[in-house]
């Protein structure tokens, strides 16, 4: 018996699924969006490394909290002794403490990478069609904007306990504008042991056993020439020793080439050494 009613069944029955061939086609014959380039890519990771701050503001405490801190500490600790007057030594020291602050803050990339690793987000990096050291470089490009605030916030407390330097706005710029180039650089070393090792404790006490040795041996507090000739040659010869110089003598409103060229040559060198061990670790993790 025929009814008026049509079921599932017979509004199905017309129906032809697409062959393979022919939805591939389909697929093939739509636009795809463009491949992401390499400085798109290291900004979008970069973007979300500044999400991260967003969401947990608490980790600008190391940047704000901690350099005023170190600044008030050290200069009011060690003014009067060292200089006869903290306005004498603030003069000296800030510049230097500056250099000391933003390096030592450079270690969380370390920690931050290897957290993630713990986490399986970096399965998913790998997974993406994009520039592969596009994560590395956008947590880099995130914390360069944690080194400007913590920058602008010690030179804020610097001019307020009287800190005059001599080359402007301009040179402080210039200082500051190296510091950072240095800074990123720098941040090569703690990605690799990010990688490397197996924990964040880990990448904290490793990065700690490297930067308070090379950040305390400086002339970041003292003038090396008060040292032992044996602890001269080291610092001396020390990056952060080059960088607080250059930084010191910029804002100053000199032009130190020699220690600038120093500074740069350093940065060059941990890029290149360190950027490719960690593009192999990562490639191989």
């Amino acid at each position: 018996m025929t009814t008026g009613t049509t079921t599932e069944t017979d509004r199905g029955a017309d129906f032809t699924a697409p062959r393979a061939d022919e939805l591939a086609a389909l697929l093939l014959a739509k636009d795809r969006p463009a491949r992401p380039g390499a400085l798109s890519a290291s900004l979008t990771f970069g973007w979300r490394a500044m999400l991260k701050i967003k969401h947990v503001p608490e980790q600008l405490f190391d940047v704000t909290a901690f350099p005023i801190m170190m600044v008030l500490m050290y200069t009011y600790l060690f003014g009067g002794a060292l200089a006869g007057s903290v306005s004498a030594y603030v003069q000296f020291l800030l510049p230097g403490i500056l250099v000391m602050s933003v390096v030592m803050i450079t270690m969380y990339t370390g920690v931050s990478v290897n957290t993630d690793i713990e986490k399986g987000v970096f399965d998913r990096f790998r997974t993406l069609p994009i520039w592969r050291p596009a994560p590395m470089v956008g947590y880099l490009l995130g914390d360069v904007v944690r080194y400007l605030i913590a920058s602008a916030v010690m030179l804020s407390v610097g001019l307020l306990i009287g800190y005059r330097p001599g080359g402007g706005v301009v040179g402080v710029l210039l200082g500051v504008a190296l510091l950072l180039v240095f800074s990123f650089a720098f941040s090569w070393i703690w990605t690799m042991f990010g990688l490397l090792l197996r924990s964040e404790k880990s990448v904290m006490g490793v990065s700690m056993m490297v930067i308070f040795p090379l950040t305390f041996l400086s002339n970041v507090f003292v003038d090396p020439r008060t040292m032992p000739g044996w602890l001269q040659a080291f610092v001396n010869n020390s990056p952060v020793t080059h960088l607080a110089t250059a930084v010191r003598e910029l804002m100053a409103g000199a032009w130190p080439a020699a220690d600038i060229a120093w500074s740069l040559g350093w940065s060059v060198l941990f890029v290149v050494v360190f950027g490719a061990v960690t593009m192999r670790l990562y490639n191989r993790k």
